[in-house]
């Protein structure tokens, strides 16, 4: 009985080394750099380092965006403030100047002498007041 019982744990002695060396194989293939997982596990932290440096500048960018577009803001809100005072007061300005003159921006001369008199005066217009100035 002894005999048998040394043949058997000797079996499965030898059954657990060939168990030990085929395993130890296929870790070797698994932890590889270049062709097992060791190499996709090291790919894949080399491209997670890659996406966090990325995501880094991409949210500072985004961050000086936001603070552009914040001032510009404020100078648009600004711009809008100054600009419905000045159509408010647009109300205030007559339509024709006292001498009869209308207040145009151009005027078209019709003949040679509207021409030249159009070249010695000119209208300015400064805050509702016409003011005539020779050239």
């Amino acid at each position: 009985m002894t005999l048998i019982a040394d043949i058997l744990l000797l079996a499965a002695t030898l059954g657990a080394a060939v168990y030990c060396y085929v395993l130890a194989g296929r870790l070797r293939r698994f932890t590889a750099l270049e062709t097992g997982m060791g190499g996709a596990i090291a790919v894949l932290s080399g491209q997670v380092d890659e996406m966090t440096r990325a995501l880094e500048k991409a949210q500072q960018v985004a961050g000086q965006s936001g603070q552009r577009l914040a001032v510009l803001t404020s100078r648009a809100e600004e711009l809008s403030t100054r600009l419905e005072l000045m159509v408010a007061s647009m109300h205030d300005i007559p339509a024709a100047s006292p001498g009869g003159l209308a207040l145009q921006p151009y005027a078209v001369a019709k003949t040679a002498e509207d021409s030249e008199d159009l070249r010695r005066v000119r209208l300015v217009r400064r805050r509702g007041s016409v003011m005539e100035a020779a050239e």
